[in-house]
């Protein structure tokens, strides 16, 4: 019961964030728009400093370490290879196109700022605990705020009904289904968590901001470290494939972003796969953000 008025919780912030956005003063609307990228370095800063505690009360805290980067490994390019597989049968050729250093170097900075969010939350958490000051974090309530700020998000992405087509689907059901055969392969290497475990991990689909506190609160903080740092190499591998194959197989690049495909790696899209694809990525982005919270939470709580 506990667990489904979790997720009732998060469905509720995101729905009233979507449905209401427009009836919102404008003011209120610009602000918490800009107020979203930054919100996320807060929820990663928070989040350290319950890993923090969590790592005193592991016996191998490497494993957590090897398990998100085995199983990001295996459901990135599971997606990529399945959605691949998917445009091959269906007939479309290759394209290419080019591939920009400066904007490279850029996604990999960005990605270093949620590791430095990690790094002096973890930090933080040192320092209050050696100093002995009392303190109280809320994760699961920032997480609130946070899927309500998405809902505001997602209602003003530009997401037109032309595209809305089987060809376009193909790419989301392509990460879909891809991360789960990742997660079945994870489990010949990974030997401390569970197949159930492994797929509920395998399903969100890069939204480190949310399956590190959805998993830690449902399960352990454990597999809630393991989901953090899972979805936070999920979206390296996708810049790494993105590049470096993305310019040849757009759609397959795509796919391996996962719910990033919309915000955080669309200019790589526009840039490496070419602005005919930025269809693509924000109906694959669109409905990945909205179903990652619904099956990590479903099924965590199974």
């Amino acid at each position: 019961m506990h667990s489904l008025w979790l997720i009732f919780q998060l469905l509720l912030c995101l729905f009233i964030g979507y449905a209401f956005a427009h009836r919102f003063p404008l003011w209120l609307m610009q602000g918490a728009l800009k107020v979203l990228p930054y919100f996320s370095y807060l929820l990663l800063i928070a989040i350290a400093c319950e890993f923090a505690e969590t790592l005193h009360t592991i016996a191998n805290p490497q494993l957590i370490l090897s398990n998100a980067l085995i199983l990001a490994g295996l459901t990135s390019f599971g997606a990529f290879g399945c959605c691949y597989v998917f445009f091959k049968y269906a007939g479309y050729q290759t394209t290419q196109g080019k591939v920009s250093f400066d904007l490279l170097l850029k996604s990999f900075i960005n990605i270093s700022y949620a590791f430095l969010a990690l790094s002096f939350g973890y930090v933080l958490s040192e320092l209050i605990n050696y100093f002995a000051i009392p303190y109280a974090i809320s994760t699961w309530h920032l997480l609130l705020v946070f899927m309500f700020l998405i809902g505001l998000d997602l209602s003003f992405s530009p997401i037109e009904r032309s595209w809305m087509n089987w060809k376009i689907v193909l790419v989301p059901l392509g990460c879909i289904l891809g991360s789960i055969i990742g997660a079945l392969i994870a489990y010949v290497f990974i030997e401390n968590i569970s197949l159930k475990d492994l797929i509920m991990l395998s399903q969100g689909y890069g939204f480190y901001s949310m399956s590190g506190i959805v998993v830690s609160e449902l399960k352990t903080p454990e597999l809630g470290s393991v989901a953090l740092l899972n979805d936070l190499f999920r979206e390296i591998y996708a810049i790494i494939l993105m590049y470096s194959l993305g310019w040849r197989y757009p759609r397959s690049a795509i796919a391996s972003a996962g719910a990033t495909a919309m915000d955080v790696t669309l200019p790589m899209v526009k840039q490496a796969c070419g602005n005919e694809f930025i269809p693509h990525a924000m109906v694959s982005g669109f409905i990945l953000t909205l179903l990652a919270p619904i099956l990590v939470s479903v099924l965590a709580a199974l």
